[in-house]
């Protein structure tokens, strides 16, 4: 519901955001604002608040840039982060929870089956631009796509003189002896979106075959995108954002998305009922939804977006070519125990 500013306020939020120079190209009108992030009652209870606890299972360094670029709008809220893998996550959630000391007041998770069991920890909550995002990504009203991810194909652009062009290609004999990195299926939302989309696009017998070209395996994204740099395997299946952060950075990687489709796994973000800070966290989530923080990952993180009309395309991404695939959230959560054991067998993979 949008609340009435009034224009003592409304210059204030103005003067506010005008004395901060590093952002003054994109200080909003006192209505843009209201519009984009918030009512001034948030912004003004953020202000006395001061802080906020953010648990995240997404990686330290593009949260930070995520953080400085929040912090460079709103600099009066310091974020104080909190990072684990997923299964621990939910882990320490429950236990806080069920102590009554859950410490955070918004949780960023990979995996939206893992937060629907918590669901009832979290509050209701919309965006001010609820109505511009995709409503199949949606699991819940109290989570929301802070991160939208896809995969693609990345490769050592110093090794690899025959790159693969296709998830098909991952298949084929002359990529075996472990040129081809993997990350496990067990590790969390995101890949396990991978494997699905694998066997249910590329069809049943796909793991079987592409383990037959001896894969090396990884825990997850981030050690296989450094080893895809320093030239232990040669090609990979990763996530757009992590290896295209390191290609703009100068590594020697090539990444494209593959023909067949792209996986897509949206995030669940959402603001906890317990929550000490409850203006910082609307403030967070509401400027992380936003069109602006959106085109900020979009453009320097090589992330996706579950706005529906993506505001800018990722390096290397054509609307009208790449396809998007996004599971069924029902099969997504039905399947995964017995697909994900059943990978592990393929891949000779033990826990």
């Amino acid at each position: 519901m949008k609340k009435h500013i009034d224009r003592r306020s409304a210059l204030k939020v103005i003067a506010g955001a005008a004395s901060l120079p590093a952002v003054a190209s994109l200080a909003p009108t006192s209505a843009s604002a209201q519009a984009q992030f918030g009512s001034n009652e948030i912004i003004e209870g953020a202000k006395k608040e001061g802080r906020l606890v953010y648990y995240t299972a997404d990686f330290i360094e593009t949260e930070q840039e995520v953080i400085k670029q929040f912090n460079k709008r709103f600099p009066f809220v310091r974020v104080e982060m909190v990072r684990a893998p997923g299964g621990q996550l939910i882990t320490r959630i429950r236990t806080e929870a069920s102590a009554g000391k859950l410490l955070a007041d918004v949780v960023n998770h990979s995996d939206r089956g893992l937060m629907l069991t918590i669901e009832d920890l979290f509050q209701d909550y919309a965006p001010p631009n609820a109505k511009d995002y995709r409503e199949d990504l949606l699991v819940s009203p109290k989570f929301w796509p802070r991160s939208t991810l896809g995969w693609a194909i990345s490769y050592n652009t110093e090794l690899t003189k025959n790159p693969p062009k296709s998830w098909m290609d991952l298949t084929k004999p002359e990529y075996n002896n472990k040129q081809i990195g993997q990350v496990i299926a067990p590790s969390g939302g995101t890949t396990w979106t991978r494997v699905m989309f694998e066997r249910e696009v590329l069809g049943e017998d796909y793991h079987k075959k592409q383990a037959a070209t001896a894969p090396s395996l990884y825990p997850s994204g981030a050690p296989l995108s450094d080893a895809v740099v320093r030239g232990e395997v040669s090609i990979a299946p990763l996530l757009y954002n992590i290896i295209y952060v390191k290609k703009r950075d100068g590594a020697p990687v090539e990444i494209f998305f593959p023909p067949e489709g792209v996986p897509v796994n949206p995030y669940a973000t959402g603001i906890t009922k317990t929550s000490a800070n409850p203006n910082a966290a609307k403030l967070f989530m509401n400027w992380l939804l936003s069109e602006e923080a959106q085109t900020f990952m979009i453009k320097e993180q090589g992330n996706l977006t579950g706005l529906k009309k993506m505001p800018v395309n990722p390096p290397g991404f054509d609307p009208a070519k790449v396809k998007l695939w996004v599971p069924d959230f029902g099969r997504y959560a039905k399947n995964r125990d017995a697909w994900v054991e059943e990978w592990n067998k393929t891949y000779n993979y033990r826990q």
